[in-house]
């Protein structure tokens, strides 16, 4: 490029850009710097805005002079439609006149903008564009940086993980949402409410686990939302369907079935159980747990709020059995449960082998709240020992069992109990 040509370079925007023009017609061709494919280097490439077929196509060359050539030959066939304004009524060609006057600050030509135009009215169903311009503005449409759908999902994952959310949310977070990312290869702003109903709609899932998906993705299109990456009041998530979920017939074990899981669970795993049967405890919060949260002397486990899944701190009663299942770990320090989420999902599934009982799902805090509300017949205190709600626990557990079975269930104790009383120097 010699130096007069140089000098037509304007800058704009951190950018640079040449007007080719003919007529009444500028065509803008950009100098831009970009990566090569190894994304090692950088090369020079220019760019112009090609308006003929009626919308915008961005065009790129490697050659100065070829692109100029094109935006050349862009120009006559966008502005050879002057010649046409010779052949016009007075009115017409005032009227034409008018229009370009108009598109003159834009640096549109006029039949460029005619095609903006027809196409917008074509997707909007009739003449809707300024509406449509102004909802675009006020949500910041015109703003969205794009992002893929596994990027956003990436960089929520490590937003959570710096805020200290626990590694089994995190987990679970992220084996949800890459799921979602691997059937939505594409920018996140491109997504569609109906796109989004229909893959929620195709899960082979219970109804708990669809509900807990479209939780998750509302979580990421909120994140991606409050980053600018789809526009203001754009969550697609919110347009789907609620799922409910009921839960179904709560399922509980029996004395029986608990006993055998007590006698075939290894020591390390028997402390798991004895909490979710005996203390109500979810299985996320006994991870969360530390030995020096029970307090077997003062007979309470302390959840603190930042280890409860309700954010809520409760003190939760070590029953006289519990008492005795525990007596023999009153020494140990540190986590209850050492190992990953996996590890205790392989410990589980070894104990349920051995003892040759069904697991059921969330079956151990189920029948902790079931035969406690039997035993004690107050929604209220079991609500607080849980951490749920005392409508919750009246729904769903009232007259699931009868009292003599809840007599039988916290009496399921170890043959040999360690001695309570002298815990710190006997047990081991």
């Amino acid at each position: 490029m010699n130096a007069t040509k140089e000098r037509n370079w304007t800058p704009v925007k951190g950018e640079q850009f040449e007007a080719v023009s003919v007529g009444n017609v500028t065509v803008k061709l950009y100098r831009r710097r970009r990566l090569t494919a190894n994304r090692k280097k950088k090369r020079t490439i220019y760019e112009l805005a090609d308006y003929t077929s009626g919308v915008r196509r961005l065009r790129g060359f490697t050659d100065h002079g070829g692109a100029r050539k094109e935006a050349e030959k862009i120009a006559r066939q966008l502005s050879s439609g002057d010649a046409t304004a010779a052949t016009m009524r007075n009115s017409e060609a005032a009227s034409y006149g008018r229009a370009v006057e108009l598109l003159r600050p834009t640096g549109i030509a006029l039949e460029v903008a005619a095609g903006i135009v027809a196409k917008a009215v074509e997707i909007l169903g009739e003449d809707r564009i300024i509406e449509a311009a102004h909802f675009l503005k006020r949500h910041g449409a015109c703003q969205v940086t794009r992002k893929r759908v596994a990027d956003v999902v990436a960089e929520l994952i490590a937003a959570k993980e710096a805020r200290g959310k626990s590694a089994r949310y995190t987990g679970d977070l992220s084996a949800r949402l890459n799921r979602f990312a691997k059937s939505f290869a594409v920018d996140i702003s491109t997504v569609t409410t109906a796109e989004v109903q229909k893959w929620l709609d195709g899960l082979k899932l219970s109804a708990q686990s669809a509900r807990n998906f479209r939780t998750v993705i509302g979580t990421l299109f909120s994140f991606a939302e409050s980053r600018g990456y789809i526009f203001k009041g754009g969550n697609p998530i919110e347009g789907t369907e609620q799922i409910t979920a009921n839960g179904g017939n709560i399922q509980i074990f029996t004395p029986d079935e608990i006993t055998a899981l007590l006698k075939a669970a290894t020591r390390e795993f028997l402390p798991i159980i004895a909490l979710g049967a005996f203390a109500g405890l979810r299985t996320a919060e006994i991870e969360r747990l530390e030995w020096k949260d029970v307090d077997l002397t003062g007979a309470f486990i302390t959840v603190a709020s930042d280890k409860a899944k309700t954010r809520s701190r409760r003190l939760v009663p070590v029953l006289p059995n519990l008492a005795q299942w525990l007596a023999r770990y009153a020494r140990r320090k540190g986590k209850i449960w050492k190992g990953t989420t996996n590890d205790l999902q392989d410990a589980r599934a070894a104990c349920v082998k051995a003892a040759k009982t069904p697991w059921k799902d969330n079956g151990l805090r189920h029948s902790f709240i079931s035969y406690r509300l039997a035993s004690i017949q107050n929604a209220a205190q079991v609500a607080l020992e849980a951490g749920n709600s005392p409508a919750m626990v009246f729904k769903h557990y009232r007259e699931i069992v009868k009292p003599a079975a809840a007599v039988t269930w916290f009496a399921v104790a170890p043959e040999q109990p360690a001695n309570i009383v002298n815990l710190k120097g006997k047990a081991a």
